[in-house]
Protein backbone atom coordinates (compact mmCIF):
# COMPACT_ATOMS: atom_id res chain seq x y z
CA UNK A 1 0.00 0.00 0.00
CA UNK A 2 2.53 2.42 0.56
CA UNK A 3 4.10 2.00 -2.57
CA UNK A 4 0.94 2.56 -4.30
CA UNK A 5 0.26 5.62 -1.97
CA UNK A 6 3.79 7.24 -3.31
CA UNK A 7 3.05 6.74 -6.63
CA UNK A 8 -0.95 7.81 -6.43
CA UNK A 9 -0.38 11.90 -6.85
CA UNK A 10 1.88 11.53 -10.13
CA UNK A 11 -0.74 9.03 -11.30
CA UNK A 12 -3.60 11.29 -10.74
CA UNK A 13 -1.79 14.02 -12.20
CA UNK A 14 -0.77 12.44 -15.53
CA UNK A 15 -4.93 11.64 -15.58
CA UNK A 16 -5.89 15.24 -14.31
CA UNK A 17 -5.79 16.60 -17.98
CA UNK A 18 -8.02 13.41 -19.38
CA UNK A 19 -10.35 13.11 -15.95
CA UNK A 20 -11.12 16.93 -16.72
CA UNK A 21 -12.12 16.55 -19.98
CA UNK A 22 -13.63 13.06 -19.19
CA UNK A 23 -15.69 14.84 -16.72
CA UNK A 24 -16.56 17.80 -18.94
CA UNK A 25 -17.86 15.36 -21.87
CA UNK A 26 -19.91 13.37 -19.04
CA UNK A 27 -21.48 16.55 -17.60
CA UNK A 28 -22.71 17.69 -21.64
CA UNK A 29 -24.75 14.37 -21.21
CA UNK A 30 -24.82 13.06 -18.04
CA UNK A 31 -26.37 9.22 -18.27
CA UNK A 32 -29.37 8.96 -16.43
CA UNK A 33 -28.12 5.71 -14.65
CA UNK A 34 -24.84 7.59 -13.78
CA UNK A 35 -25.88 7.78 -9.86
CA UNK A 36 -26.45 3.66 -9.60
CA UNK A 37 -23.37 2.94 -12.13
CA UNK A 38 -21.15 4.70 -9.55
CA UNK A 39 -23.14 3.28 -6.05
CA UNK A 40 -22.33 0.03 -7.93
CA UNK A 41 -18.31 1.27 -8.54
CA UNK A 42 -18.17 2.16 -5.54
CA UNK A 43 -19.16 -1.13 -3.61
CA UNK A 44 -17.28 -3.43 -5.68
CA UNK A 45 -14.06 -0.93 -5.06
CA UNK A 46 -14.82 -1.05 -1.18
CA UNK A 47 -15.53 -4.93 -0.85
CA UNK A 48 -11.59 -5.35 -1.95
CA UNK A 49 -10.21 -2.09 -0.33
CA UNK A 50 -9.94 -1.66 3.79
CA UNK A 51 -9.53 1.92 4.53
CA UNK A 52 -7.25 0.92 7.26
CA UNK A 53 -4.55 -0.18 5.43
CA UNK A 54 -4.59 2.94 4.14
CA UNK A 55 -5.63 5.80 6.25
CA UNK A 56 -4.30 8.33 3.47
CA UNK A 57 -7.26 10.97 3.99
CA UNK A 58 -6.73 11.33 7.41
CA UNK A 59 -3.18 11.97 7.62
CA UNK A 60 -3.23 14.95 4.57
CA UNK A 61 -6.37 16.20 4.16
CA UNK A 62 -8.96 17.57 6.73
CA UNK A 63 -12.76 16.93 6.53
CA UNK A 64 -14.95 20.36 6.80
CA UNK A 65 -16.50 20.29 10.33
CA UNK A 66 -20.15 21.41 10.30
CA UNK A 67 -21.88 23.04 13.39
CA UNK A 68 -23.60 19.45 13.85
CA UNK A 69 -20.58 17.83 13.99
CA UNK A 70 -18.67 20.27 16.38
CA UNK A 71 -21.77 20.13 18.55
CA UNK A 72 -21.70 15.79 18.44
CA UNK A 73 -17.80 15.54 18.68
CA UNK A 74 -17.53 18.24 21.63
CA UNK A 75 -20.26 15.79 23.60
CA UNK A 76 -18.55 12.86 22.99
CA UNK A 77 -15.20 14.54 24.63
CA UNK A 78 -17.12 15.28 27.15
CA UNK A 79 -15.86 19.09 26.40
CA UNK A 80 -17.06 22.63 25.79
CA UNK A 81 -18.05 23.60 22.30
CA UNK A 82 -15.64 26.40 22.55
CA UNK A 83 -13.26 24.44 24.11
CA UNK A 84 -13.36 21.85 21.11
CA UNK A 85 -12.98 24.49 18.59
CA UNK A 86 -10.02 26.54 20.21
CA UNK A 87 -7.95 23.06 20.85
CA UNK A 88 -8.81 21.34 17.00
CA UNK A 89 -10.28 23.48 14.66
CA UNK A 90 -9.99 26.75 12.54
CA UNK A 91 -11.04 28.50 9.67
CA UNK A 92 -10.22 27.63 6.39
CA UNK A 93 -9.73 30.16 3.43
CA UNK A 94 -13.09 29.68 1.98
CA UNK A 95 -14.57 30.46 5.53
CA UNK A 96 -15.16 26.80 6.50
CA UNK A 97 -14.18 25.32 9.86
CA UNK A 98 -11.26 22.31 9.54
CA UNK A 99 -8.69 20.63 11.58
CA UNK A 100 -5.65 23.00 12.77
CA UNK A 101 -3.32 19.62 12.05
CA UNK A 102 -2.23 16.73 9.85
CA UNK A 103 -2.75 14.20 10.55
CA UNK A 104 -6.03 14.28 12.21
CA UNK A 105 -5.50 14.42 15.50
CA UNK A 106 -8.14 11.87 16.03
CA UNK A 107 -6.37 9.34 13.74
CA UNK A 108 -4.38 6.44 15.66
CA UNK A 109 -1.07 6.50 13.74
CA UNK A 110 -0.65 2.71 14.16
CA UNK A 111 -3.41 0.67 13.01
CA UNK A 112 -5.53 4.20 11.04
CA UNK A 113 -8.25 3.83 13.53
CA UNK A 114 -10.38 6.84 14.38
CA UNK A 115 -10.67 7.79 18.12
CA UNK A 116 -14.17 9.14 17.21
CA UNK A 117 -14.91 6.85 14.50
CA UNK A 118 -18.43 6.80 16.25
CA UNK A 119 -19.25 10.64 16.05
CA UNK A 120 -16.97 11.43 13.23
CA UNK A 121 -17.40 14.26 10.98
CA UNK A 122 -20.43 13.93 8.49
CA UNK A 123 -17.57 14.46 5.87
CA UNK A 124 -15.81 11.43 6.75
CA UNK A 125 -18.27 9.46 7.07
CA UNK A 126 -19.39 10.42 3.41
CA UNK A 127 -15.45 10.10 2.50
CA UNK A 128 -14.34 9.70 -0.59
CA UNK A 129 -18.14 10.67 -1.90
CA UNK A 130 -17.84 8.55 -4.98
CA UNK A 131 -21.55 7.13 -3.65
CA UNK A 132 -23.05 10.01 -3.29
CA UNK A 133 -26.61 11.21 -5.14
CA UNK A 134 -26.11 13.35 -7.86
CA UNK A 135 -22.62 12.78 -8.39
CA UNK A 136 -22.01 14.65 -11.35
CA UNK A 137 -22.13 17.65 -9.16
CA UNK A 138 -19.14 16.86 -7.22
CA UNK A 139 -16.68 15.92 -10.46
CA UNK A 140 -14.07 18.52 -9.15
CA UNK A 141 -13.83 17.31 -5.78
CA UNK A 142 -13.61 13.35 -7.03
CA UNK A 143 -10.52 14.58 -9.57
CA UNK A 144 -8.80 15.81 -6.26
CA UNK A 145 -9.59 12.88 -4.25
CA UNK A 146 -7.97 10.65 -6.95
CA UNK A 147 -4.37 12.05 -5.73
CA UNK A 148 -5.85 11.10 -2.28
CA UNK A 149 -7.49 7.90 -2.15
CA UNK A 150 -6.49 4.94 -4.33
CA UNK A 151 -10.32 3.96 -3.91
CA UNK A 152 -10.90 7.45 -5.70
CA UNK A 153 -8.41 6.89 -8.76
CA UNK A 154 -9.46 2.89 -9.56
CA UNK A 155 -12.98 4.05 -9.61
CA UNK A 156 -12.35 6.97 -11.97
CA UNK A 157 -10.72 4.84 -14.27
CA UNK A 158 -13.62 2.34 -13.64
CA UNK A 159 -15.81 4.91 -14.38
CA UNK A 160 -14.13 6.28 -17.81
CA UNK A 161 -14.23 1.96 -18.74
CA UNK A 162 -17.97 1.69 -18.30
CA UNK A 163 -18.89 4.94 -20.56
CA UNK A 164 -15.35 5.30 -22.65
CA UNK A 165 -15.04 8.91 -23.68
CA UNK A 166 -14.87 9.43 -27.74
CA UNK A 167 -14.93 12.54 -29.23
CA UNK A 168 -18.14 12.99 -31.18
CA UNK A 169 -20.02 10.17 -29.76
CA UNK A 170 -22.83 9.84 -27.79
CA UNK A 171 -21.84 9.15 -24.02
CA UNK A 172 -23.79 5.30 -23.82
CA UNK A 173 -27.23 5.99 -21.56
Amino acid sequence: MQKRLEELPELAEKANKENKKYFANLKKRTPKDLDYVMQDLHDKEFAKTDCLECGNCCKTTSPIFSDNDTKRISKHLKMKLIDFQTKYLERDADDFMVLKTAPCSFLDDHDNTCSIYEVRPKACSEYPHTNRRKFIQITDLTISNTAICPATFNIVEALKKHYPFEPNKKVRR
